[in-house]
């Protein structure tokens, strides 16, 4: 199931490999983009690592997308890599290293301008996990999988994906997850404070839609200026006084309040 998804909704598809695609949909002013590789568990292929970040500039760049939404398809997030299209090639005369286009692919979540969630059901794993992290909220579904795994492979991960791990779940579970590259379970991700929510099997869907609406439906302001703080930035502390002294939205959540009634917020990046 696509989150949002309606019978209007047009699917497109960003990779041009026959099983490995990068679907995405727009209802309600959430986007959903759903990582499909049903032959090796929705792992990243190369084109598919290429094509995400022009696919988040577009949809940011989209007035009609307030929110974000990163799945998987079918019973699994994203298993990682796809190791058999990354081996053999980097560094060679100009040919992209597999962590830059990982990377790239992270941090075009990560600066996307609105809230940004991964609805993560079976394995999240590598960069799948990386994905994840790169996201504002994460919310699974019980039996999901969690690792980060480059100590099986010899890789050494990247220093902003370090600091974003580290961000999330604290030095100790960071070093914990990198060093031995062992998979933890829902429970324990959601313990170590990866997770923001773990649903019962079956409310995923149901509890993302509504949680995304919910984000659809406040302040673009006051979420924009909250997601440049918290993820460190304070540098225009004056451009965001500016901003909500020149914004109606607070004066329209004062009176949606007053008069008990849905607000209107008209703040727009």
């Amino acid at each position: 199931m696509i989150i949002g998804m309606t019978a209007r909704d047009s699917i497109r598809r960003m990779d041009a490999a026959p099983d490995a695609h990068l679907l995405h949909t727009v209802a309600d002013g959430v986007a959903t983009v759903v990582i499909s590789h049903p032959a090796k568990r929705n792992a990243m292929t190369a084109a598919m690592w290429r094509a995400l970040p022009g696919l988040v500039t577009a949809l940011a760049d989209d007035p009609a997308v307030r929110v974000l939404v990163l799945t998987g398809a079918g019973p699994t997030f994203c298993a990682g890599a796809d190791i058999s299209s990354l081996t053999g090639n980097a560094g060679a005369d100009g040919a992209e290293d597999p962590r830059a286009l990982a990377v790239a692919a992270e941090e075009a979540l990560a600066a996307f301008p609105g809230p940004t969630l991964a609805a993560i059901r079976g394995f999240c794993v590598g960069g799948g996990s990386q994905l994840a992290a790169a996201c504002d909220l994460r919310f699974a579904e019980e039996g999901a999988s969690f690792g980060v795994t480059p100590a099986k492979l010899g890789i050494v991960y990247p220093a902003s994906s370090t600091r974003r791990l580290a961000s999330l779940v604290g030095p100790a579970w960071a070093k914990y997850l990198l060093f031995s590259a062992e998979l933890i379970d829902a429970g324990t991700a959601l313990r170590a404070g990866f997770l923001n929510e773990l649903l019962p099997a079956g409310h995923l869907d149901k509890r993302v839609a509504e949680f995304a609406r919910i984000l659809a439906s406040r302040s673009r302001l006051t979420q924009a200026a909250a997601k440049e703080f918290t993820d460190g930035r304070t540098d225009r502390d004056a451009y965001w006084e500016d901003q909500a002294a020149g914004s109606e939205d607070t004066a329209e959540g004062v009176a949606a309040f007053l008069e008990r009634r849905a607000p209107r917020f008209t703040w727009n990046p």
